[in-house]
């Protein structure tokens, strides 16, 4: 009699999944169906067979997800788990080269480079080849090397083979250094496998039992691994319709190629939806059904009904953000949910500053994934910094920050030098400065004297100009011309001009925003002081929370996937964001991607889903009008409504039932 309780715990299809173990298995795991639970019931099963811990490989794609699997497993079977294998595809990689990267001509005590050593070894080689390490583009060429190296390029293909001659020396120094780069973790076990079939056969031997999660998101080197390893128990779970990677190398068509590499396959579907109601999985079924290539599938709830999805046309982005936060804080009271029960999901990350403003005016406390929150990008530290400086000379942190930015001849050994002064003194940086601005010290020469008084005449001027007085937007974009940002930025960037321009749009942002937050007919203050206080709240410590309220999630749709929350809204549906634009130009592979993303999105949502879509949005220094995401048709029209401005509390009762409410807060 198995001790695991199957029947209280799984329906009918997953347990056909987690009792199917012997020879090829597809698990097609609809979003929401319960695929991690069925995964570690399967594991517990095989051990329950008598299957040995060493004889199962599970392979998963973040170390959070194979930590969390490898938990629930020794939960359900009360096991020490020391033989059993659940790793990311990578971690797998290190653990076969560390045991026989020698047969390749390593040595086993091998370094693996990261991201910043790879950098440095292809300047290198770009110097070893003879060509200019000017305007380096050192990212761009790591993926291509990337691409070459898993397969996805291959030299003569285009315009980048003035590089060929770099990857060869690259190859070379990586062997000679005894290193290996991310990319070898899984392309040296091929090549070890290929060329020494009696490791390959030691590996088969040992990992009789195969299974790999997130099979949608595995790349073409993923699956040939897998491929290699895998004789014939083999077990695959994944949901074509939650492919959303390909831009890192996903490839969806894995599955079709699973099935024709493993004739008399068992596939399963799991349909039953455990997080939506019947009315959001609707909608996601509506919508994912347009695309062609995908497994037929139908994801039904067993938590029939549910309340309608509401969409609404904001007139524009400030619009929208103020709808937002205005149904948080509602919702919220109505239905006694806390901050962290709402995601607000976006598509760009470009569409964060109006609603992190919102949110700051309405005292919503929030986190950001997947992104960088915009008063975090460094553009917009730098100028927060000024105004820092110019309120308050002795604010050390943020005066060392700008000190040099955008540089001005007080480099880091004039730093050192004033840093050492004010130790010594015992006072603030400002005040060291002024020391050497007006004495004759003799370790400062002349010329670092005229760049500490200029930068220091810099801020005296713009301290009189904002302190206390009105037009400070004006005045914050006449910092930016003063110090020049822009040249700045176009130096710093002399790779991409297009990331140059997008920074400084950034800071264009940043003074649109300050220009509304002044021209607030209730902001009776508008100057730099409150202003500051008022930005502050944004990048306060986490840890100040009441752990209780939490915070409001925004985040892209992408970091949204595996996560769910009562109340979702997905903002900026529209045409040119979902789909986005990048998506409409490469052709229609693309536009099924983005179908899926959006397919994602509204999975994300258990109990209610918010849409907007603007009806004018700012785009660089012009507003033009938005078309609504062609994706919004595709939602069965009986599951809509469409959202009226400003409801109001009608009646006393509900006016009561407010009011009861607040007070049961402060209680």
């Amino acid at each position: 009699m198995s001790r695991l309780n199957f029947e209280n715990e799984l329906n009918d299809k997953q347990i056909q999944a987690v009792k199917t173990i012997e020879g090829p298995v597809l698990i097609i795991a609809g979003a929401g169906s319960g695929k991690t639970r069925v995964i570690t019931f399967r594991i517990a099963y095989m051990l329950e067979q008598g299957i040995p811990q060493s004889a199962i490989l599970a392979l998963t794609f973040t170390n959070k997800a194979a930590r969390e699997m490898e938990e629930r497993v020794k939960e359900l079977t009360r096991k020490k788990l020391q033989n059993l294998t659940v790793s990311t595809f990578h971690a797998f990689g290190v653990k076969i080269l560390r045991e026989d990267i020698d047969k390749l001509g390593y040595r086993n005590n091998f370094s693996i480079y990261d991201e910043t050593d790879r950098n440095q070894l292809i300047k290198d080689c770009v110097r070893e080849c003879g060509l200019s390490t000017e305007n380096l583009d050192l990212y761009k060429i790591g993926q291509l090397f990337s691409n070459v190296k898993i397969g996805r390029y291959s030299w003569g293909d285009g315009a980048n083979d003035e590089y060929e001659r770099v990857y060869a020396e690259y190859q070379s120094c990586l062997k000679i250094y005894n290193a290996v780069d991310f990319d070898d973790l899984l392309t040296l076990p091929i090549q070890l496998f290929e060329e020494h079939p009696e490791v390959l056969e030691r590996y088969r031997e040992r990992y009789r039992y195969l299974m790999v999660d997130e099979f949608q998101d595995t790349s073409f080197t993923q699956y040939r691994i897998m491929r290699l390893l895998a004789e014939r128990n083999v077990c695959v779970v994944g949901d074509d319709d939650q492919s959303i990677y390909s831009w890192r190398g996903a490839n969806y068509e894995n599955i079709l190629t699973y099935e024709k590499d493993f004739p008399g396959m068992v596939e399963i579907k799991l349909e039953q939806n455990y997080r939506s109601t019947s009315t959001i999985l609707e909608a996601a079924n509506g919508v994912i059904a347009n695309n062609t290539n995908r497994k037929e599938k139908n994801l039904w709830s067993g938590n029939k009904g549910g309340k309608p999805i509401e969409v609404f046309y904001p007139e524009n982005e400030s619009s929208e953000a103020d709808f937002i936060s205005a149904q948080i804080k509602t919702t919220m009271m109505k239905e006694d949910l806390k901050y962290d029960d709402f995601g607000v999901l976006i598509r760009a990350n470009s569409m964060t500053r109006q609603l992190e403003e919102s949110f700051l005016a309405e005292n919503i406390p929030y986190r950001m994934s997947g992104g960088t929150s915009f008063f975090q990008r460094k553009e917009i530290k730098d100028i927060i910094s000024y105004l820092r400086v110019i309120a308050n000379t002795d604010d050390d942190v943020n005066l060392l920050r700008i000190i040099n930015t955008p540089r001005r001849g007080i480099g880091k050994t004039s730093v050192e030098h004033i840093t050492d002064v004010a130790k010594r003194k015992g006072c603030s940086v400002w005040e060291a400065m002024s020391s050497i601005r007006y004495a004759q010290d003799t370790l400062f020469e002349e010329k670092g004297r005229i760049d500490v008084d200029t930068f220091m005449t810099l801020i005296e001027y713009f301290r009189s100009e904002m302190l206390g007085k009105k037009g400070l937007s004006k005045k914050v974009r006449m910092l930016v011309d003063n110090i020049d940002y822009l040249s700045y930025l176009v130096t710093e960037y002399q790779k991409s001009e297009k990331a140059a321009r997008w920074k400084f749009l950034n800071i264009e942002s940043l003074i649109q925003g300050i220009e509304t937050w002044e021209n607030d007919p209730d902001n009776f203050d508008p100057t730099l002081f409150p202003y500051l206080n008022r930005i502050s709240l944004i990048t306060r410590d986490d840890g100040d929370d009441d752990a209780q309220k939490g915070k409001v999630n925004l985040m892209t749709i992408h970091a949204s996937k595996g996560l769910e929350f009562p109340v979702v809204f997905i903002a900026g549906a529209e045409d040119g964001l979902i789909p986005h634009a990048r998506s409409l130009e490469e052709g229609d592979g693309n536009v099924e991607e983005e179908r899926r993303l959006f397919y994602v999105a509204i999975t994300r949502a258990r109990d209610k889903l918010y849409i907007t879509s603007c009806r004018q949005r700012r785009k660089m220094q012009s507003v033009v009008e938005c078309t609504p995401s062609p994706f919004l048709d595709e939602i069965p029209a009986h599951l809509v409504e469409y959202h009226e401005e400003d409801a109001v509390v009608e009646t006393a009762s509900e006016a009561a039932d407010y009011f009861a409410k607040i007070k049961g807060k402060f209680a």
